[in-house]
């Protein structure tokens, strides 16, 4: 795989030509920024700039005063490659706040092994309605320890209104539901995304996780799809390049709070 070849085509595919993340989202896009906009229980946010030292300040402004006027949170998705060297260090002069880097790891879904299966005693289900978004939830929070926010409202809205653009599972052991993973399904572009995957600490260890990444990888390849993206948090990193991710670079998000 060509590194460089794949995050430009990321960066075209996924930032520059991003469709809509949600039924009620929509994207704006000029020659300096890409943004994501829908309703108070959506992820607004950044997804694509091209700044340099005399516009980032101006665009960081529009962006802060837009958002705002909208009266919503809303994320600018950095990532290590992007300009100026120093955006990272505006955002914050503007007040956003960053949270913890990821890596950007892609791979492609045919050079990966995925044949691996959950242990014993675990079922992969999928989520097709709100009582398993639920499930999902549950698994989500107490493996990250941390309230989920409005994700719960996004996966049930993309299940109703464009279940074709989502795949959700839940790892079932017995009637407790252990880890929660999606796959957001970009149509007319290159990659799958998998997202979540964290596994309550009882359970961590098994091989839960790599076989949700087996599983969303075998579904991805059925529908067509030629790479897996996944932003990388520390815990998933190493597991992720033993099955054959590489890094391609760090993303950062930068929040500002409404």
């Amino acid at each position: 795989m060509n590194q460089q070849q794949v995050l430009a085509l990321f960066d075209r595919q996924l930032r520059r030509e991003a469709p809509p993340g949600g039924p009620s989202s929509r994207v704006d896009r000029d020659d300096t920024i890409v943004r994501q906009v829908g309703a108070e229980h959506d992820w607004n946010a950044v997804l694509w700039s091209d700044l340099d030292e005399s516009t980032a300040d101006r665009v960081i402004a529009e962006q802060v005063r837009y958002f705002r006027s909208l009266g919503v949170e809303f994320e600018w998705k950095l990532y290590s490659h992007d300009r100026p060297a120093d955006l990272g260090e505006r955002l914050r002069a503007a007040g956003l706040v960053p949270d913890d880097p990821e890596t950007l790891m892609v791979a492609r879904i045919s050079d990966l092994d995925l044949d691996a299966e959950p242990p014993a005693g675990v079922d992969l289900v999928r989520v097709t309605d709100a009582a398993g978004v639920d499930l999902m939830i549950r698994a989500g929070e107490e493996a990250f320890g941390q309230p989920s926010g409005s994700l719960r409202h996004q996966l049930v809205a993309l299940l109703r209104d464009s279940p074709q653009s989502v795949r959700l599972f839940v790892a079932m052991a017995g009637d407790q539901p252990v880890c929660a993973a999606r796959m957001e399904l970009n149509e007319g572009t290159a990659f799958a995304g998998l997202w979540g995957g964290g596994t309550v600490r009882a359970w961590r260890g098994r091989g839960i996780y790599r076989a949700l990444v087996a599983l969303r990888g075998r579904v991805a390849a059925d529908l067509g799809y030629e790479y897996l993206q996944v932003d990388a948090s520390d815990q998933s990193r190493p597991i992720l390049r033993r099955l054959g991710f590489a890094a391609l670079g760090t993303t950062t998000p930068y929040r500002l709070p409404v």
